[in-house]
């Protein structure tokens, strides 16, 4: 299994600094999570490692690659997946039809299979059915199965988005706020439903969350970042414990609330 890092990683837009020289290693296999005041380079990080932005320099290596100029749909067929911090959803299909879409990547059909009705198009049809009908059950969103997801309140269309990008068997996904609009008891079964997940494929997951007892019960090493550097790394009791990250938190070092 490869894992994810970054080397030297630099980005400026018109002059402002989002990343300055970072360095990060992903563990395969592992929950990482990226923490930091607002504007502190969290979701650049993440756009950069999906190819939404290009680094000024630096390297994004995985799979044996560089992936600094390459293409967003280039990255995902690598195994690169990600979510956004507002679910990006076929408003007007199905939780079930929106889960279904997220194994286009992993699907054996070929083209004949989809041009013409074959025995194996409707086997993997129904295999795919299946899978989708698991993860809306995982995340507990079943109820909603056969609902317009434009009727949905925001926290299922997070679980929908979240179900969806598993669905294509990343080998790393890149969650941006995964429980952002969930109650307390969604939030726990978001973040178990990820855990599990996580643990029986081997993905890895960067998750930004905003939410202290979220990242905390959730991730295995945790990154701070501020004004786009790396201030602490560790597991999640060492941060907590970290005077230069509680000393931003509390916004007596650099003006942060």
């Amino acid at each position: 299994m490869s894992g994810l890092s970054i080397h030297g990683l630099t980005l400026r837009f018109r002059g402002l600094v989002a990343l300055s020289n970072l360095s990060v290693a992903f563990a395969p296999g592992s929950i990482h999570g990226l923490i930091g005041p607002n504007g502190a380079g969290k979701t650049t990080l993440i756009n950069a490692i999906s190819g939404l932005v290009q680094p000024t320099a630096g390297r994004i290596e995985f799979a044996g690659r560089d992936l600094v100029g390459m293409a967003p749909h280039a990255i995902a067929r690598l195994g690169v997946g990600r979510t956004f911090q507002h679910a990006e959803i076929f408003a007007d299909q199905s939780p079930l039809a929106n889960i279904m879409t997220g194994f286009d990547r992993v699907s054996a059909r070929g083209f004949w299979h989809d041009l013409v009705d074959t025995p194996g198009k409707h086997r993997a049809e129904r295999a795919t059915r299946a899978n989708a009908e698991a993860l809306l059950a995982r995340f507990d969103i079943a109820r909603y199965r056969d609902a317009v997801a434009a009727d949905l309140p925001f926290g299922v269309l997070k679980r929908i988005d979240l179900a969806r990008a598993l669905a294509s068997q990343p080998s790393v996904l890149l969650m941006d706020e995964p429980t952002s609009g969930m109650n307390d008891l969604e939030a726990r079964q978001t973040v178990a439903a990820c855990r599990a997940l996580a643990r029986e494929h081997g993905m890895t997951l960067i998750v930004v969350e905003h939410n202290m007892r979220v990242i905390m019960a959730m991730a295995d090493v945790i990154t701070v970042l501020d004004h786009g550097e790396k201030i602490a790394e560790g597991p999640p009791a060492a941060i907590q414990r970290d005077p230069g990250v509680i000393d931003i938190y509390l916004g007596r070092s650099r003006g942060h609330a």
